[in-house]
């Protein structure tokens, strides 16, 4: 084996060993044993144990012997070398993987963007820069249409063994997909200065975002907003403009937080028990169908959002007349 060829092999032996932490004696052993598969291969039905492989280090020669004689076959070196180089080829891109998989999993609970690749039965396979994804069924909202080629923002949800060993699993579906999207085109909440209370989704259709900011002169629903509403539009665009998302005031008042959470209804009167967690509201008649929402949607997320069973009751225009007489009378009185 010329020169050039010997030392070659010499670095990769030595490259393998250094970048797996194990000694070179033990990547040896996993070719030597490859080789010997090699070999039984094309001698079928000899007693395997009888045989050895040795494998030089220096010039990656392999021999093969039966007990003590050299058996080894002519032309056999070119074989042996090849699945040499096929065995440390193998242990570096199990290494570069391992690598990989280390990489994304710092990264699991954030966005990345990624490229539909190709559709595995109910499973879409997503291209997300140094690796492929699967984004199951569960994960994908149900009402969005995919495609070849597509270029989506995907949420890093978890690294999970697979039938192939780890797989990378991104979502569309998440909660996490509204936050991170969030932090993307909201400086403030990316910094920190907005924080992200809490977030419920009906993917697809509709999302709460509780937010509150500790720092005097922050109006925290405006920064999401966006002027003339143009980070949160970014936001609903990146979810091919199917989804709703109502961003909503946090309060540790339960009171003022429930209100807040049944937006876009308006003139809101809650009564609570705490130690129930039930939640009596009281809306005005023109309001009782945006504060239940469509099938019930919006009172559902508020309760999501609020953890307090809702029951909401609408208040005729009449009522409504009575209470503003006897609010005048008292101003009267007072007067």
């Amino acid at each position: 084996m010329p020169a050039v060829q010997r030392s070659e092999f010499a670095l990769a032996l030595n490259q393998v060993a250094t970048e797996r932490g194990v000694d070179v004696k033990v990547v040896l052993d996993t070719v030597q044993n490859a080789i010997l598969a090699a070999y039984r291969k094309d001698h079928p039905g000899i007693e395997i144990e009888e045989f050895r492989a040795e494998l030089n280090s220096n010039t990656g020669e392999a021999k093969i012997f039966h007990n003590d004689s050299d058996v080894t076959p002519p032309g056999f070196g070119r074989i042996a070398a090849q699945t040499a180089k096929q065995v440390i080829l193998q242990k570096i891109r199990e290494k570069e993987k391992e690598a990989i998989f280390t990489d994304y999993k710092v990264k699991i609970g954030s966005i990345v963007n990624g490229m539909i690749l190709r559709f595995a039965g109910p499973n879409i396979i997503v291209d997300i820069g140094k690796a492929e994804a699967i984004m199951p069924l569960s994960e994908q909202i149900s009402n969005e249409k995919y495609h070849l080629n597509q270029r989506l923002v995907f949420y890093l949800l978890e690294i999970r063994e697979g039938l192939k060993g780890q797989e990378i699993v991104v979502s569309r579906a998440a909660n996490g997909l509204i936050e991170g999207l969030f932090k993307r085109e909201v400086p403030e909440v990316n910094q920190g200065s907005v924080e992200i209370k809490s977030v419920v989704r009906e993917p697809g259709n509709r999302s709460k975002v509780a937010v509150f900011s500790a720092q005097p002169g922050i109006d925290p629903v405006g920064s999401c907003v966006g002027q003339k509403g143009v980070r949160v539009q970014a936001i609903i665009q990146e979810l091919g403009g199917l989804e709703k998302i109502d961003i909503i005031q946090w309060s540790e008042d339960p009171k003022t937080y429930i209100a807040q959470a049944l937006s876009p209804a308006k003139n809101v009167r809650v009564e609570v028990d705490e130690e129930e967690k039930v939640a009596h509201v009281f809306v005005p008649q023109e309001e009782l169908s945006l504060a239940i929402g469509k099938d019930g949607q919006n009172v559902r997320l508020a309760y999501k959002l609020t953890k307090f069973r809702i029951e909401i009751e609408g208040k005729e225009a009449a009522v409504d007349e009575e209470e503003a007489e006897e609010t005048q009378e008292q101003e009267k009185a007072e007067k």
